[in-house]
């Protein structure tokens, strides 16, 4: 080819060149902020990126438990106990397309504190949350509308969850309204309340399978939980009941 095409086409090329740089750029960026620092997991890792204004201690432990229950599950909520009701402490991720589906308020039992939860347990009729890990059952019609069960996988901990009759459902007390009339939110029987506007698509996304992850730092729990101390190479065996 003569000089002077060779010229050409090198200066025409020239800001097709400097257009991809960008693109090149972005794309090996996106590489480094996809890959796990050190001493993280790659799950915990997801979570962090997906949700930067949960608390990271709750992230960290529902990737380890799902981690150990599960690691191949499609869908996780997490709802962080250790935030008072006006905030929202519900998040609802897609975690094979890394997706943020949902960032929500939710409610607490009303023997479990006020604007703040501070007591759960397992007891029938405590009206208390519970915390640990929970796998999502069936849909269905109650008294309180469309509802989500939920089967609690931890002994001692949640695992009189369906006989509770421990549920995510909607509520009108689950508002922002609520909130600037009473100062916190309304609180349910021991269920996991949500607004009543996304109460369809959140237990639709949820439900058959899935994984519910309640955090509070509880102590006892927190040095007893199986799934907080599972051995990955024995992972998933613990949630097959």
């Amino acid at each position: 080819m003569p000089f002077y095409l060779r010229a050409f086409t090198a200066i025409f090329s020239l800001p097709l060149l400097l257009l991809s740089l960008p693109l090149q750029a972005a794309s090996f960026f996106s590489q480094v902020s996809s890959t796990a620092p050190p001493g993280v997991s790659p799950l915990h890792h997801q979570l962090l990126q997906l949700a930067p204004s949960a608390t990271p201690e709750a992230l960290r432990l529902a990737a380890q438990s799902l981690s150990c229950a599960d690691p191949t599950a499609e869908r996780l909520a997490v709802i962080d106990y250790s935030l008072p009701s006006t905030e929202p402490r519900l998040w609802v991720f897609d975690l094979h397309r890394h997706k943020l589906l949902f960032e929500e308020l939710v409610s607490h039992g009303q023997g479990s504190g006020d604007a703040l939860a501070e007591v759960f347990s397992n007891t029938p009729e405590s009206h208390q949350s519970s915390i640990g890990l929970f796998r999502t059952m069936n849909s269905y019609y109650g008294r309180n509308g469309y509802s989500l069960r939920l089967d609690g996988l931890e002994p001692e901990v949640n695992d009189l969850a369906f006989e509770r009759a421990i549920v995510i459902h909607g509520a009108d007390y689950v508002s922002d309204d609520f909130i600037t009339q009473t100062g916190r939110l309304g609180r349910s029987h021991g269920c996991p309340a949500v607004r009543e506007d996304i109460t369809y698509p959140l237990i639709d996304s949820l439900k058959e399978n899935q994984y519910v992850f309640a955090y509070y730092p509880d102590e006892e729990w927190l040095a007893t939980s199986q799934f907080l101390r599972c051995p990955n190479d024995n992972a998933p065996h613990l949630a097959q009941r």
